[in-house]
């Protein structure tokens, strides 16, 4: 009797558990509804980052490019000095995570590049911000770096942060016929002060 109640349980949680996981799903990927208008705020909080809708491999046109996001850091050393720090290889470090992982996180396998495709998306000619978003985008691509290297780093404090990408063109298959410039592009941002927050 009690390993039918254990089985009985473990069922129902499991039940349950499916049930609210298809009902946050749907809610998210349905038109907006009443129930999604009203619960947007926890659908979005259960959603993202773990179950995010991308339908991006089936585009009409995929992402074709290998972006690579390195960043420095400017370090005050206590004797009043600063330090420039070489650049860190911020994508290897999430490739690293995400190797010999048979689950990893959406957060590691995405955050870094969304982010950058988020800058790039809301910004014009001389890294000059589109409007609201493309501070936002700045903020985001900032708070990433920074969270990175940490308030202090070799001995000081880190006052600055200068990011930099690489854009690859992914090679077109040679029965294609198509003729693809696959020399990196580099982009190298201004330095950006980091917030006491």
């Amino acid at each position: 009797m009690p390993s039918r109640v254990a089985v009985a349980l473990a069922v129902a949680v499991v039940t349950v558990g499916v049930a609210v996981h298809l009902t946050m799903v749907f809610l998210h990927v349905a038109p907006q509804n009443t129930l999604s208008k009203q619960h947007g705020n926890l659908v979005a909080d259960y959603i993202y980052p773990e179950f995010e809708q991308n339908w991006k491999l089936f585009a009409p046109n995929p992402l074709q490019q290998n972006i690579h996001v390195w960043a420095r850091a400017e370090v005050r050393k206590g004797d009043g000095n600063t330090e420039t720090t070489g650049w860190v290889d911020l994508t290897a470090m999430d490739i690293a995570a995400i190797r010999h992982n048979i689950a990893p996180s959406h957060a590691q396998q995405n955050e870094l590049r969304r982010a950058w495709t988020f800058y790039t998306q809301t910004h014009g000619e001389q890294n000059k911000a589109i409007g609201l978003r493309g501070l936002l985008s700045e903020q985001y691509v900032r708070r990433i770096v920074e969270r990175r290297f940490g308030p202090r780093l070799n001995g000081g404090d880190v006052e600055r942060v200068q990011v930099r990408t690489g854009t690859t063109a992914v090679a077109a298959p040679v029965w294609s016929g198509e003729k693809t410039d696959t020399r990196t592009s580099f982009q190298v941002l201004p330095w950006w002060t980091v917030s006491g927050a």
